[in-house]
């Protein structure tokens, strides 16, 4: 593929992963098997994976003063992402603490840290990246009126917008009359609704989202695939099938594999049918970034033919 000018604006997290034999109920103590510390962030993850799959990748998010901080910044360098708009802040780095049962689910807790000190005024300092690339990524482990910015910005240039809302809002909606793709999963099409949605139904909400201005509203089912609605009609688009180890990063590699991929609504489905092959690879490993696929990885899954 041709390799693509994209700028990501999010989260940067040091992940604290946590493997246990099943996830604990409320109230209930378990115990865990192993500890791992890796580098993760919904922002830096999806940066990462982008890289992986020859995108030219700049980052803008912040991280800590602290320890946390300098290996973030080195582990993105050396990911390939560029980190110029990627500026330390005094403070801790943000955190996750992540829990993994055996069977790939996971629990999730965020701690922002120096994430929710991302400012508007970082988006005016990376503007002549977000004005010269292909596509912009956001997604909302930062503040929405710093992802707002950006996505100001982008349209005001001609550039192309892609919404993760994670963790969604509801008001999130606010960005979307400045959105190109919106890509979200069954709770997060729940949030962005302000209903419940139904097995079976997420076509039909997802489309009432359309009207609000994204061109594309894709939401991940997991195991199911993607479902592509447009104003011309929705399509599944079908996973790919393998051994899950753990799913924390499936979502965060499935919007980095779109990034990547995408050339224009016309081929939409093949872009998302590539970043359900990226997502599926990202389940057979632990961990967020470790975890996330080679092009070359994700090029021999294609040639499976499935999904």
């Amino acid at each position: 593929m041709t390799r693509r000018r994209l700028v990501v604006v999010g989260s940067v997290n040091m992940d604290l992963v946590v493997t246990l034999g099943r996830l604990p109920q409320p109230g209930e103590t378990v115990l865990g098997e192993q500890v791992l510390t890796v580098p993760g962030g919904k922002g830096a993850n999806q940066a990462v994976a982008a890289a992986r799959l020859g995108a030219r990748v700049n980052l803008v998010g912040r991280v800590g003063s602290d320890s946390d901080g300098r290996l973030l910044r080195a582990s993105l360098r050396a990911s390939g992402v560029g980190i110029r708009y990627l500026q330390p802040v005094a403070g801790p780095s943000g955190v996750a603490v992540v829990l993994v049962a055996a069977d790939g689910e996971n629990q999730i807790v965020v701690v922002p840290g120096a994430n929710g000190l991302l400012a508007p005024a970082d988006i005016e300092a990376a503007a002549t990246a977000i004005t010269r690339s292909d596509l912009v990524v956001a997604v909302l482990e930062v503040p929405l009126a710093t992802v707002e910015a950006a996505f100001a910005l982008a349209r005001r240039a001609g550039r192309p917008t892609l919404l993760n809302a994670a963790p969604a809002t509801p008001d999130a909606r606010a960005l979307l009359g400045l959105t190109t793709l919106l890509v979200i999963n069954e709770p997060e099409l729940a949030t962005l609704l302000g209903r419940p949605v139904s097995p079976g139904e997420e076509g039909e909400a997802a489309a009432n989202l359309l009207s609000a201005g994204p061109a594309a509203v894709i939401v991940t089912l997991g195991e199911r695939g993607a479902l592509v609605v447009t104003p011309a009609g929705q399509q599944l688009v079908p996973a790919f099938a393998v051994t899950v180890v753990d799913t924390t990063a499936a979502g965060d590699a499935f919007v980095g594999g779109l990034a990547a991929a995408y050339r224009g609504l016309e081929q939409l489905r093949e872009a998302v049918r590539f970043a359900n092959a990226v997502g599926a690879l990202a389940c057979t490993r632990l961990g967020a970034q470790p975890a996330l696929p080679s092009e070359a990885e994700v090029t021999a899954l294609l040639a499976r033919g499935s999904g």
